[in-house]
């Protein structure tokens, strides 16, 4: 039941972070064999920030072992099948030009800004997964929005 309620949102997840396809769907495996070997014993605030710092480990783990063959593949949002094509390609674009733009970002933005808004952790649980307090991580939050907003101001559409 757990693996089925938290399967997609950790791979998106972990495709966010790396940007391929394939290794993201190896992460997610990884990540879930890993939590069902490591179990809590004692009862934990929140399984779903236990899972994602297992996650943030070994996203971390990856990017450390493969920091100069990341590329990060074309994201390609879903249609929901609502408006026309024009405005499905346009908002494609649009989450190719952030996803660019998040890419260029220092790594501890990059989970900040992950965390918060792909996975749509709260505020406790991305402090749970980075390791630091809940008020650090606003100040983090902050500080990333405004970096990623000065790269898309400063054309961040053109970085390809």
């Amino acid at each position: 039941m757990l693996y089925e309620r938290y399967l997609v949102p950790v791979y998106r997840y972990c495709y966010f972070r790396i940007g391929s396809q394939l290794d993201a769907e190896d992460l997610t495996e990884m990540i879930f064999l890993k939590a069902w070997e490591n179990l809590p014993k004692k009862q934990v605030q929140s399984f779903r920030a236990w899972l994602y710092r297992i996650a943030h480990n070994q996203v971390v783990d990856y990017l450390r072992t493969r920091k100069n063959t990341v590329t990060l593949e074309p994201l390609e949002i879903p249609a929901d099948g609502q408006g026309n094509p024009e405005q499905v390609l346009l908002n494609r674009e649009d989450g190719r030009v952030l996803a660019r733009a998040i890419a260029r970002l220092d790594e501890q933005d990059q989970e900040v800004l992950v965390c918060r808004f792909v996975s749509q952790l709260s505020h406790a649980e991305t402090a749970a997964v980075l390791g630091v307090s809940e008020s650090h991580v606003r100040v983090l939050q902050f500080r990333a929005l405004k970096k990623l907003q000065a790269l898309l101001d400063r054309g961040g559409k053109q970085d390809g």
